[in-house]
């Protein structure tokens, strides 16, 4: 007798649903039940001693980082200074360090305790919906609504229309947003980047013997948004290889979950997408992943966590208190050994609603790449949450080399104005420290070295670029 259905079996109902009461199928009910076992060891193992010291180090070291992301003049410093000096020099100035004090102490009561959070629902999202399932919301007072949202425009509208209080952001979409592209002019702020690398050029079937992108003249390519990782990388290495993105190729802003089946209806040859969709065109023998994105810049961001200048305005301690949050989920999603348990949080339908086969690919970096070959790439997404002004900077370069900004850009002015870690170096300054060159680390992009300092001549020094 099939487990589904037992039609003549007099001593069993006749189960069109399933035997839970719900509307869903057998299948849908198992992998709840297994996300919520899932949820469980993670929840246990997140309320260990070992993993809140984890957590509390994991979020100092993250912010010490930002003030000093060369380890030689973080070294020198506190041998300067000595380190008891050194941690109540940055405990004075972190931003984490009131945060973690206002959510411990409670010095302060929470503005507001009802939020609702937009997400798209991808892997870049993790730490941001791992935080609801996983308690780390409610265990700093929060009563958090986690919305999936279909697109990223609706995501801009919801948050300038303030019906989000925070929301999972593409990166170069605060930068946008705060200078008016394609929007009102509404200052946002991204507080932490949620993933690094984590996205890859996937191609048809059809193309697995044209793998140089030199041949790709006509080619018609989706990217999820404008303002958005995807399209910057996807625009860089099709102008390395000699195409102009805007006259040599097609770019169709598509949403991510669309991608696949746009894939296999042959409306586009590729994509430069988010997971879990280059895996689900793996999983659904329609595509093949030409390279990961963390082979054109190893580190970089794709997707941020913020909310508005004016949320964190009048609601300094909510905030703190759903940094901290976001944070500890982050850390949480860093370590490998939870990476597998998370694919099966992550997967049900109220979440990413994808086989746990295609997450724990992408997840663990163990993957089928459709063209034969089992792929081990642990550092295929990583979850580092430090929102560097110098990636900002890069993005506003790009944005310059492509004609979305016109004439005279302060990079730096616009990306501390969104990049959080601001505040730290201004109140440092406030209280006569020195502020260490912080926040501008030198990155490579397709062995191309940016240096922050220079963006203004990196923004003209391309040949191919539509700026004037």
């Amino acid at each position: 007798m099939s487990e589904f259905f037992s039609p003549y079996d007099a001593d069993r109902p006749l189960m069109l649903k399933c035997s839970c009461g719900r509307d869903h199928t057998v299948a849908d009910h198992h992998a709840e039940v297994s996300a919520d076992a899932a949820a469980a060891t993670l929840r246990q193992r997140s309320e260990t001693r070992e993993f809140e010291l984890y957590s509390n180090e994991f979020i100092e070291a993250t912010l010490v980082k930002a003030l000093f992301p060369q380890d030689a003049v973080r070294r020198r410093f506190i041998k300067a200074v000595g380190k008891g000096t050194a941690m109540a020099a940055i405990a004075s100035v972190l931003p984490v360090a009131s945060m973690q004090a206002m959510a411990q102490e409670k010095q302060g009561a929470l503005e507001k305790t009802n939020l609702k959070i937009g997400f798209i629902p991808i892997t870049c999202a993790t730490p941001l919906i791992m935080a609801h399932p996983l308690g780390f919301y409610s265990k700093q007072g929060l009563n958090v609504e986690v919305t999936k949202t279909a697109g990223w425009a609706l995501i801009r509208d919801k948050m300038i229309n303030k019906e989000y209080d925070a929301t999972h952001f593409l990166s170069p979409m605060p930068l946008a947003i705060s200078m008016g592209l394609g929007s009102n002019a509404t200052p946002m702020n991204v507080a932490t980047i949620q993933n690094v690398n984590g996205q890859a050029i996937t191609l048809s079937l059809k193309h697995k013997n044209n793998r140089d992108p030199k041949n790709w003249k006509g080619f018609k390519f989706a990217i999820p948004f404008e303002y958005s990782m995807h399209n910057f990388l996807l625009r860089y290495y099709l102008a390395e290889a000699g195409l102009h993105p805007d006259t040599d190729v097609q770019l169709r802003v598509v949403p991510p979950a669309e991608m696949v089946a746009n894939l296999r209806a042959g409306n586009i040859d590729g994509f430069l997408g988010p997971d879990p969709f280059n895996q689900r065109a793996v999983f659904e023998e329609v595509g093949f992943i030409h390279l990961l994105t963390k082979d054109l810049w190893n580190g970089h961001p794709c997707c941020a966590f913020g909310t508005s200048t004016e949320f964190i305005q009048k609601n300094p301690n909510t905030f703190a208190a759903l940094y901290r949050a976001v944070l500890t989920s982050a850390a949480m999603a860093r370590d490998p050994a939870n990476r597998e348990l998370i694919a099966k949080v992550i997967a049900p339908q109220a979440y990413l609603n994808q086989p746990e086969a295609v997450l724990n690919q992408v997840l663990t970096g163990k993957f089928a790449d459709g063209l034969g070959k089992i792929q081990s790439v642990p550092d295929r997404v990583d979850f580092d949450p430090m929102p560097w002004q110098s990636m900002a900077v890069w993005m506003l370069t790009q944005m310059k080399r492509w004609g979305y900004i016109k004439g005279d850009v302060d990079y730096k002015q616009i990306a501390e104005k969104v990049f959080l870690i601001t505040d730290a170096k201004k109140q440092m300054k406030a209280l006569d420290q020195k502020a260490p060159e912080g926040a501008y680390p030198k990155f490579k992009i397709m062995g191309r070295e940016f240096d922050a300092a220079k963006a203004s001549e990196y923004a003209k020094s391309f040949p191919i670029r539509k700026a004037a």
